[in-house]
């Protein structure tokens, strides 16, 4: 392994849930530059914080070609996430970086987070909370999953782990997906159907589809038309999928009952119109903020360093696909 190694790491909550991925670092001999601001930076203190590094660790913070210019050392950038959004990969292919990342790690916390979004929803759990704390006592008249139809919109780690959980319960299940996996019959009671029989007929519709120039927008005003009044809208995959200023009507205008949003066109998402509305519960991209899931998506960056340091085979290394699929987003401008 190479000497006089610097790693930058700019996730604000890196090593907190558990120490281990620092551990592997430092007994490695590697100097960690840490993010000591206990929040997300910004581009101008990415370029500072970046500066002498080799390696780095980066989470949601702009990893842009002017920030990888301020370190010219740099060659490999582990994402501790699945996303990468954050990071311009055809320009750290252009100064010969690699990357890294890590799916699967956090697919269990994010369906849990998509099940608890839809079971608030049909339960009345916000208005029960907001009734409370204005002083009444007013039960809120609910609805149980074993009498709806879930609508699953793609069915990859998430979405299938979601169709599980939510079966369990007793719901009927319903998707659509591009490339339907049949061996999820050996799990799971699903039915495949059109996008638009979905709509028609799902009580709540859960998309798990990730961001591409075919799913941006893939809910927007026809799409919204399509569901029953009394249905909910899920999206804690990707900001884009769903035409928030659609959703936005649909809400107001109650064609549908309401919406769970983990995700958003642009983030953060700070007092926005959506957030005005009763009918609709908000997080803050944290699907996959769970103690077991950070701890697991930094181990595995920490993995991925250390076999690149090391001259070994590098897991969970960005595919080709995913730097075509950066351009092809480039190129419609989003």
């Amino acid at each position: 392994m190479k000497n006089n190694i610097i790693a930058m790491v700019s996730p604000e909550q890196w090593g907190i849930c558990d120490p281990k991925s620092r551990t592997m670092l430092e007994d490695a001999g590697i100097k960690l530059i840490r993010n000591e601001k206990k929040r997300l930076l910004i581009e101008p203190e990415m370029k500072e914080l970046i500066k002498g590094c080799n390696i780095a660790i980066c989470g949601a913070e702009p990893m842009s070609a002017d920030v990888m210019d301020r370190a010219p050392e740099l060659k490999f950038i582990a994402r501790c996430a699945v996303g990468l959004d954050s990071i311009d990969l055809m320009a750290a292919r252009e100064r010969n970086i690699g990357v890294s990342y890590v799916p699967g790690a956090n697919a269990e916390a994010v369906a849990e987070l998509t099940v608890s979004h839809i079971l608030t929803l049909i339960r009345g759990v916000q208005q029960g909370d907001r009734l409370m704390r204005e002083g009444k006592w007013l039960r809120v008249l609910g609805r149980s999953l074993e009498e709806l139809t879930i609508g699953i919109i793609g069915t990859g780690r998430i979405g299938r782990r979601v169709a599980k959980y939510l079966s369990m319960f007793g719901a009927r299940i319903i998707a659509n997906d591009i490339n339907p996996d049949e061996s999820i019959h050996d799990h799971i009671k699903i039915e495949w159907v059109s996008k638009d029989r979905l709509l028609k007929e799902s009580d709540i519709v859960s998309i798990h589809v990730p961001k591409t120039p075919e799913t941006l927008d893939l809910i927007s005003y026809e799409e919204l038309k399509m569901m029953k009044n009394d249905a909910f809208l899920i999206n804690c995959a990707r900001g884009g999928l769903v035409n928030e200023d659609a959703l936005l009507e649909a809400l107001q205008n109650n064609e549908i009952a309401g919406a769970g949003l983990d995700v958003y066109g642009i983030e953060p998402y700070e007092g926005g119109p959506l957030s005005k509305l009763s009918n609709v519960i908000m997080t803050c991209h944290m699907g996959a903020n769970t103690k077991i899931s950070r701890a697991r998506m930094e181990i595995q960056a920490a993995e991925c360093l250390l076999a690149y340091l090391k001259g070994d085979h590098i897991p969970r290394i960005v595919p080709d696909s995913e730097y075509d699929l950066q351009v092809a987003m480039k190129n419609m401008g989003k």
